[in-house]
């Protein structure tokens, strides 16, 4: 005898258990659930940095007014004039008269009496003298002298007062070849204007020579 064991088979209302459409819409809403805790684990921006970029800042340059136009330069000072320093010269002193000589005595008497001759006279006055001239003072051999502008405007600009000496050499012709500061004036514009300044000074004609020129500055 055969015996056979009967394995049981699904039968149709199990095979129509399985539901698709339900398990996709399952799968949907855990998909769903799972992107939404996705969204509240994403970092979040600080509120500052949108504030931040938010904000614009409008900054206007204002051009700046013009400058005041400039003050008018103060008018030109009128030349100054030069005056020549005169020179002084100390007065001789009168020579004083030379001493009496005392009379002679003698010791032994003499049979005739010579009387003692009469004091000498005292010398007469010496006669006035004209004042020294200093032989190297060119201010008497000065023949034409030049214009004082550019002279007098350097010692305006300087403002200075005093005196200043220079030294000339001339020709026969009385050209002035040379011109160098013998006393300055204590300003190196002056000296160079008064030293331009002489070479154009026309002595008398004569010999050839050198000397100084005195000249007082004022303002």
């Amino acid at each position: 005898m055969r015996m056979t064991e009967t394995l049981p088979h699904p039968d149709s209302h199990e095979r129509q258990s399985l539901n698709w459409p339900r398990i996709v819409g399952i799968s949907f809403v855990i998909a769903l659930h799972v992107a939404a805790l996705m969204l509240l684990l994403m970092p979040v921006a600080p509120p500052g940095t949108q504030a931040e970029e938010e904000e614009v800042t409008l900054v206007n340059f204002i051009k700046p007014p013009p400058p005041p136009p400039p003050p008018p330069p103060p008018p030109p000072e009128p030349p100054k004039q030069i005056v020549l320093k005169p020179q002084t010269v100390p007065k001789p002193s009168p020579l004083p008269p030379p001493p009496e000589e005392p009379p002679v005595v003698f010791d032994e008497p003499s049979p005739v009496d010579v009387a003692a001759p009469p004091p000498a006279p005292p010398a007469p006055p010496a006669a006035p003298q004209g004042p020294a001239r200093d032989p190297n003072d060119l201010r008497a051999s000065v023949c034409v002298m030049p214009p004082q502008g550019p002279l007098a405007s350097a010692v305006g600009r300087a403002r200075i007062t005093g005196s200043m000496r220079l030294q000339l050499t001339y020709t026969a012709d009385g050209s002035v070849t040379d011109v160098s500061v013998a006393q300055s004036s204590r300003d190196r514009n002056v000296d160079r204007a008064a030293q331009s300044w002489a070479r154009r000074i026309k002595m008398c004609p004569g010999q050839p020579g050198s000397g100084i020129l005195p000249l007082e500055l004022k303002q």
